[in-house]
């Protein structure tokens, strides 16, 4: 299969690339606004792009000059969606707030992002023996490796965001053989993926976005899971918990944003047996604490939190 074609069997469509660059201070309260706009961002932050670590020597020309001083957001609309609106929204915030930022806007094939961006993504090392391995990449496990293959298209989640990395680390502490695990808002499915492959038995990945859906569902089919390979598997279209399959799950992932988290909170206890861990992620660390606090108002009790570079993970449970 060529870079060109289309691995997912969707149609590709020309998007709207607002992007906003600013000091790399003001990154946070920048991606918090994006967020509003669209909880899907392409975060492009080199500040702590270790050039002697475990992949500067794989990395691009491009990525070792980047200015490490400047980070950008980008969000991408539609055809039909209102990107006049968004940027008229993004400018009068970054006013409100007192942000300085320098925003672009462009249109963007999705056929040429798809593939322009691949030359980034490489085999990334998660937590003792997770390996998130590109689609088009060859590579050599080592003995106790768990590798875990992902082309996420259009759909947000490579394993590189401090977001993922977060929860992909807990995960690999608590999952056990045989439990059920639920993925909201799944962008590439790669949560739900990693907790089959650490032992899970069932899951289950809905996302608003079809895109995204039907690209968790490849990846899934890619890994061996599913119809035709191991596990019960199924992804949907769905808002948050809207439409979810009525079962008690072990492990619940839900990594999206602290708003969307806080609104879908009140709804979750349902879906939660005694012993579920629930891992909450895509919470800028400011917000935290509101996140833990609305948690606490819908009957879970916070039982840990980790922070990396300004995010924040949280591992909840039914009281």
């Amino acid at each position: 299969m060529t870079d060109t074609e289309n691995t997912h069997g969707y149609e590709y469509g020309r998007w709207t690339q607002i992007r906003a660059s600013v000091k790399t201070p003001a990154l946070d309260r920048l991606t918090a606004i994006m967020s509003v706009i669209d909880e899907n961002l392409m975060i492009e932050d080199y500040s702590d792009f270790d050039l002697h670590g475990m992949y500067g020597e794989l990395a691009d020309e491009s990525l070792l000059n980047a200015d490490r001083t400047v980070a950008s957001v980008s969000v991408f609309i539609p055809e039909n969606g209102d990107a006049e609106g968004a940027l008229s929204f993004l400018r009068g915030q970054l006013a409100a707030e007192g942000i300085e930022a320098v925003v672009t806007d462009g249109t963007v094939n999705e056929e040429d992002w798809i593939n322009n961006w691949k030359k980034f993504y490489r085999p990334l090392r998660i937590g003792r023996h997770i390996v998130i391995v590109p689609k088009w990449e060859r590579f050599e496990p080592l003995p106790g490796d768990v590798t875990v293959t992902m082309d996420p298209g259009m759909a947000f989640g490579t394993g590189s965001h401090e977001t993922t990395r977060g929860i992909i680390g807990m995960l690999e502490e608590r999952v056990r053989q045989g439990d059920s695990v639920l993925d909201i808002g799944t962008g590439s499915g790669i949560l739900g993926i990693v907790a089959m492959k650490l032992g899970a038995s069932l899951g289950r990945a809905y996302d608003i976005d079809p895109i995204a859906a039907e690209v968790a569902k490849d990846n899934f089919a890619v890994n061996g899971l599913g119809p035709g390979g191991t596990g019960d598997v199924a992804c949907g279209v769905s808002d948050l918990l809207a439409g979810v399959e009525k079962r008690k799950y072990r492990v619940i992932c839900a990594n999206i944003v602290a708003d969307i988290i806080m609104r879908m909170l009140p709804d979750i206890a349902p879906f939660m047996a005694e012993d579920t861990d629930l891992f909450l992620s895509g919470i800028i660390s400011e917000r935290a604490d509101e996140v833990a606090r609305c948690a606490s108002a819908c009957g879970l009790k916070v039982r840990e939190r980790r922070e990396d570079n300004g995010w924040t993970v949280i591992r909840a449970t039914l009281r």
